[in-house]
């Protein structure tokens, strides 16, 4: 009985054995076929056909990067891979910070930035609202990337930096530099610079171009916000995990971002920018800031975009003792027809 037993079982392995073998096999077989596919595409297609380092070298980032949410860290990163991954790093600087452009330089921005060929592969970042390049006729629109914060700290710490700024240029002068007002103080005495208004920012940044986007407290913005986030984005990430969301980066834009994690894990810190003088809020302030209906919506869209992030995070890395990792490619081609010789 038990010699039967063992024949069975061993029968059992040998099976299990000859079906991973098969597998691996038949994977190896696709494999190949796909190799061959493309060299057969390589040497038959002419060079402008191709794909490839072509696509890459054209590729537009385009970070319309909010206020306060570690947009300056984030940046500085990509200043610092440009010369070593070989791609072009420019600023937008508008009028006032005016995150509203006219109608006439969207039309000379979509312009300048989709035929600049010498600044190709680019990656721009400036405080300026979305805006949809198909509307202009483009068919190839940037990569839209950026990070938000949660609202009421994103707030606290642009009051603090107006006053006492930060210590990247800790010399240069600030708007409302000498004010001594705490953020407390401030939100107390119902000051205009901790106003709950002022929390309506990243909504209308998502949102656009559009007139009601910047309508204090619309429905219609905060849901065309959602909208963009999800169908415009390639990634939004949150400021309270930028590391896990320069990981993600890297692995999908390594034409850009090829070191980006081990440079922001165990760099010089360059990249890093805090705001100085900067007290957290009391309890009292925050839940009175909380009253708001801005904060309601803000906050909303926040969190919408922190689940976003997180979905996306899960389906692309594991955490083992700790760190994490990112997960390796979980699909591969089968079935290839016509069959080459």
């Amino acid at each position: 009985a038990n010699t039967k037993y063992l024949s069975v079982c061993q029968l059992l392995f040998l099976f299990y054995i000859n079906s991973i073998y098969f597998l691996l096999l038949e994977r190896a077989i696709a494999r190949h076929e796909v190799r061959e596919i493309e060299q057969r595409h390589t040497m038959d297609s002419p060079r402008q056909d191709r794909g490839g380092d072509d696509e890459l070298d054209d590729l537009i980032i385009l970070y319309n990067r909010v206020p306060k949410t570690a947009s300056t860290s984030f940046t500085n990163i990509a200043y610092d891979l440009c010369g070593r991954n070989k791609y072009h790093v420019l600023h937008i600087n508008t009028t006032k910070n005016n995150p509203v452009m006219s109608l006439q330089d969207q039309a000379r921005f979509v312009k300048n930035v989709t035929t600049w060929k010498e600044m190709k592969p680019g990656f721009y970042h400036g405080h300026v609202a979305y805006l949809d390049f198909t509307k202009y006729g483009v068919k190839k629109k940037p990569i839209y990337l950026n990070v938000i914060r949660d609202p009421i700290e994103r707030l606290v710490s642009y009051y603090y930096f107006l006053r006492f700024g930060d210590d990247y240029r800790p010399g240069l002068k600030r708007r409302k530099q000498g004010d001594k007002k705490t953020f407390d103080e401030c939100v107390a005495a119902g000051g205009s610079d901790c106003a709950p208004e002022k929390l309506w920012l990243q909504i209308p940044f998502f949102c656009g171009h559009s007139s009601e986007c910047w309508n204090i407290g619309s429905k219609w913005a905060l849901e065309q916000a959602r909208y963009n986030l999800v169908n415009e984005y390639l990634l939004v990430g949150v400021t309270e995990e930028l590391e896990d969301f320069i990981m993600l980066l890297e692995a999908a834009l390594p034409r850009f971002f090829r070191g980006a994690t081990e440079l922001y894990r165990t760099g010089k810190k360059s990249h890093l920018r805090k705001t100085t003088e900067k007290k957290l809020p009391t309890k009292e302030t925050i839940a009175r800031l909380q009253l708001s209906e801005i904060w309601k919506m803000e906050n909303e869209f926040y969190e919408f975009a922190l689940e976003q992030f997180q979905f996306i995070r899960a389906h692309a890395v594991r955490e083992k003792d700790g760190e994490l990792y990112l997960l390796s490619q979980s699909f591969f081609y089968e079935k290839i027809y016509p069959k080459t010789n």
